[in-house]
This record gives structure tokens, sequence and C-alpha cells, in this order.
């Protein structure tokens, strides 16, 4: 937490989780709600009454955005940790156990590698249009976003299985289970970290895209199915920046948000970039100090 590009992005985060949970009560409080119609508060600019403004249908944006951020979160979250864990087990697996068990998963991960992704998620997506809650979509998303990670952990992987302290542990009898979960995972934190960040991110943005195009289930209030609703109303057209503008910028905060952690977990991992971290700021520090 002493890196400044974490705390930053683990705070906007924070803010993220926590409008999240304790936002919908807050709202509910307010006497606001993402569903009521109101025929004569229609298209309302930000007021005491409404503080982001109404829809067309006159529900009140501010609620719901703070029930979208929990839709949206969820969705990200769930697809985000199915994404990384079917790729932590196809590519560190793959890669320490070698043989028979490397050919198949790596030939697994080829498959879903070739085939067009977006494409492949708007069609299954279409598909089950309507059938199901936020948990499907998420679904959808992590059994389709896995691969690249896969690829990226098996190579890591490769590089680890052949080190010091993974053949003192094959020496001393471990399991080979046990030296994937106690000393190659470890090793990898930082990498499946980021991608977990990536993952989230990338399903957030994935769910807002299919909601957008009108694919995903947008008969659920999510930051997607909002700027949907704003597009079908031509928003834009009618000047009503406060529908489609605070949900578009909390997708924008929340990915660099991820951006700003993933930076900051490099540069902890990486010594060489710590270093180069270090040698920009006291330049720019004898800068300033050069211009005073």
């Amino acid at each position: 937490m002493r890196n400044g590009k974490v705390r930053v992005g683990v705070a906007v985060f924070a803010f993220f989780v926590l409008a999240a949970l304790v936002g919908p009560f807050v709202t509910d409080a307010m006497g606001l709600s993402p569903t009521a119609i109101d025929a004569a508060a229609s298209l309302q600019p930000p007021s005491m009454a409404h503080p982001l403004g109404t829809t067309m249908a006159g529900e009140d944006v501010l609620a719901q955005l703070v029930v979208g951020a929990r839709t949206s979160l969820l969705v990200g979250l769930v697809a985000g940790t199915i994404a990384t864990t079917l790729s932590v087990l196809a590519g560190v697996t793959g890669a320490y156990l070698g043989g028979k068990a490397d050919a198949l998963l790596t030939a697994f991960t080829n498959v879903f590698l070739v085939l067009p992704g977006l494409p492949l998620l708007i069609i299954i997506a279409s598909y089950v249009q309507g059938r199901g809650g936020w948990l499907l979509v998420a679904l959808i998303i992590g059994l389709t976003g896995w691969p690249w990670g896969a690829r990226q952990k098996r190579a890591q992987t490769l590089t680890l299985r052949r080190r010091d302290f993974v053949m003192a542990a094959e020496l001393a009898g471990e399991s080979r289970w046990r030296i994937i979960v106690f000393d190659l995972i470890p090793n990898l934190a930082p990498l499946i970290s980021t991608s977990l960040l990536g993952a989230v991110v990338a399903s957030v943005f994935a769910d807002a895209g299919l909601a957008f195009i009108g694919v995903g289930n947008i008969n659920i209030t999510s930051w997607g199915s909002m700027l949907y609703w704003s597009q079908q109303q031509q928003a834009l057209l009618q000047g009503a920046w406060w529908w489609f503008v605070p949900p578009g910028a909390c997708i924008a905060l929340l990915g660099t948000a991820a951006g700003l952690i993933n930076f900051g977990v490099d540069e902890i991992s990486n010594p060489r970039l710590r270093a180069a971290t270090r040698s920009v700021r006291r330049r720019v520090r004898k800068a300033a100090v050069a211009g005073e």
C-alpha cells in the first residue's frame, strides 16, 4: 500500500464496492427508486429531489446507478474468478505435468483461442437472452474468457518448473499437486492477481457491451442496461447527458482503477521497474528544483 498507484486504484475500487453494498439502502432511505415510473418527472436534470436527474420514464438515475453497480460488479467478480480459475487450472497444471496432460490441455486451449471470442459471446448471449439473471451472463463471459490467461500462465510456469526450489521439493518427495499449490502458484501470484483484475474489468466491459447492443438481459438494472435504454430513448439527441454519462464514467473509472493497481503490482514485483520509477522521480525532483 506504500505504492501510490495501488493506493489510488484500491481507493476507487473500494468506493465502487461500498456503493454497491450500501448505495441501494441509502437511496431507499432517500425515497429514490430505480424502477418507480413517474411521468411527471420525465427527463428532469439533476436537482435536489433527483441528484442525478431522471430517465424518460421518470426513474431516478442515481438509484439505477448504485443498483447497477451491484449487478455489474457481481458479473465482473464472478466471471473474472471463473476465467482466472480455468486459466490457472489449464495453464499451470498442464505446463508442470507435461507429457500427454500438457498436450491435451494445450490443444483444448488452442481450440478456444482460434474461436472468435466476441462473436461467440454474442451468439451464446443472444440464445439465452432473457432466460436467466446476472449469474448466467457471468457464466457465459467467464467460460469464454480464459484461454489467453491460460497461455500466459503456461509460459511462466515453463520457466519455473526447472528452478531449484521446485526440484528441491520434488527430491523431498512432495506430491505434484502440493508443488503446484504451494510452490508454483505463490510465485505466480503477481501474474494471477493482475490477470484476475484484468478479467474482472474485462467482464464488466463485456456485460455492458452485451447489454448495450441488446443481447444481454436488459431487464436487469446494470450500467450496460442504463446505456442501452438511454440510447434507445435518444438521450444524447435530447441533451439528457445525466442519463448516459454517469454509467459510462463509472465503467471508465473502474477500468482506470484496475490499471493503476496492475501498474503498481508490476512495480512491486519487478525490481527493475521500481528502480526505473525511482530514477524518474529523482529526475523530476531535480528538474523542479532547477526550475525554482
